[in-house]
C-alpha cells in the first residue's frame, strides 16, 4: 500500500513538470505591455518608407496604424503605444521571430512557403513584378537583353523568382543583388544594371519621385503574381484581430481615401484591386 503511495506521488509529480506552461499570445503580450512593436520599410515607396519628416509613412504604414487603434479598442485599453521599428526585406522575418515587431507593414507577398512560419492577414493589396529601363532603353522583347545585368533586392520573391528563371534558363541575365531599392535605382542610374526588377507598383511610384517619371521606361511584361498581407507571427488571435479591423475597414469604404492618398497620381484602383477589397469584406 505504501510503495502503491509512493509510485502514485512520483507520478503525479513527474505529470506536474511534464506540462508545459503556455507561451503569452500577441495579444496578451500587447495588452500587459500597453504597446504595439510595427515594423516599416525604409524605401518601399508607396508602401512603407521615411518620409523627410523622419517617421514613417505609407499605405501600408496607415494600414498598420488602423489596426493598432483598433486592437487597442478590442483589448480595452485606454492608450496603447505604437512603436516603429525599421527592417529590411532580409531582415523582417527575423524580426518577427525574434519578437522585435509584431506585425510587418511593407509590402511583403503572401506565399504558401512564408506561410509555414508566419501569418498573414486578408489581402491588402496586389500586384505583379516587372522591369525599370532608363528612357529609350526599354527593350522589344525580354531576349534583347540577353546577357545583361539586372538589379534585385535580395529576401524578395522576386529574387525568388528571378532566381529560377535564370536557373531554368528561361531568362538569360545575370543578376546583380542588392540591399535596398535605393541600391537598385542606383545601380540602373550608373550603368552597372540595364534594368531593376521589383514589384511593378514600387517601380512606378520610383520612377514618379526620382524623375517624375521622365527618366525612366517601365517594361511591359508581368513576370509574379503578388498578393500582399500584413505579416505576423503564427497567432490565430492576433491574425483575427488584423483581419476583423482590414474587413472593417473594407466593408465600410473607409479604404477610400487611403487608396486615394498614397496611389491617386498612379490612376484610379483596376477591377482586380476592387475585387480584392470586395472579397475580402468579410462579414462581421
Amino acid at each position: 500500500m505504501k510503495k502503491t503511495i509512493l509510485v502514485g506521488a512520483a507520478l503525479a509529480a513527474a505529470l506536474t513538470f511534464s506540462v508545459p506552461v503556455s507561451a503569452e499570445t500577441t495579444l496578451e503580450k500587447i495588452k500587459h505591455s500597453g504597446t504595439i512593436k510595427l515594423g516599416y520599410r525604409e524605401n518601399s515607396l508607396p508602401f512603407s518608407f521615411v518620409g523627410d519628416d523622419k517617421q514613417p509613412h505609407g499605405y501600408s504604414v496607415d494600414l498598420c496604424r488602423i489596426v493598432a487603434d483598433d486592437i487597442g479598442r478590442q483589448l480595452g485599453l485606454a492608450k496603447l503605444d505604437v512603436r516603429w521599428v525599421l527592417v529590411t526585406a532580409k531582415s523582417r522575418f527575423d524580426a518577427l521571430k525574434h519578437g522585435d515587431i509584431d506585425l510587418e507593414c511593407g509590402n511583403t507577398t503572401q506565399t504558401l512557403s512564408r506561410r509555414v512560419d508566419f501569418d498573414f492577414s486578408v489581402m491588402t493589396f496586389i500586384d505583379g513584378a516587372g522591369l525599370l529601363f532608363r528612357a529609350g532603353e526599354k527593350p522589344a522583347s525580354l531576349d534583347d537583353i540577353k546577357g545583361q545585368r539586372v538589379a534585385v533586392v535580395v529576401g524578395t520573391t522576386t529574387e525568388k523568382v528571378l532566381d529560377e528563371l535564370v536557373g531554368a534558363a528561361k531568362l538569360g541575365v545575370r543578376l546583380i543583388k542588392v540591399d535596398d531599392h535605393d541600391d537598385a535605382i542606383k545601380a540602373l542610374n550608373d550603368k552597372s544594371a540595364t534594368a531593376y526588377a521589383a514589384d511593378r507598383t514600387v517601380l512606378i511610384t520610383t520612377a514618379l519621385v526620382q524623375g517624375q517619371g521622365k527618366n525612366y521606361d517601365l517594361g511591359d511584361v508581368q513576370f509574379t503574381y503578388e498578393p500582399y498581407g500584413l505579416t505576423m507571427r503564427r497567432d490565430a488571435d492576433m491574425r483575427l484581430a488584423v483581419d476583423r479591423s482590414l474587413s472593417r475597414l473594407y466593408r465600410s469604404g473607409e479604404i477610400g481615401p487611403v487608396l486615394k492618398r498614397w496611389f491617386e497620381p498612379l490612376g484610379a484602383p483596376g477591377e482586380m484591386l476592387k475585387a480584392v477589397f470586395l472579397l475580402n469584406g468579410l462579414p462581421e
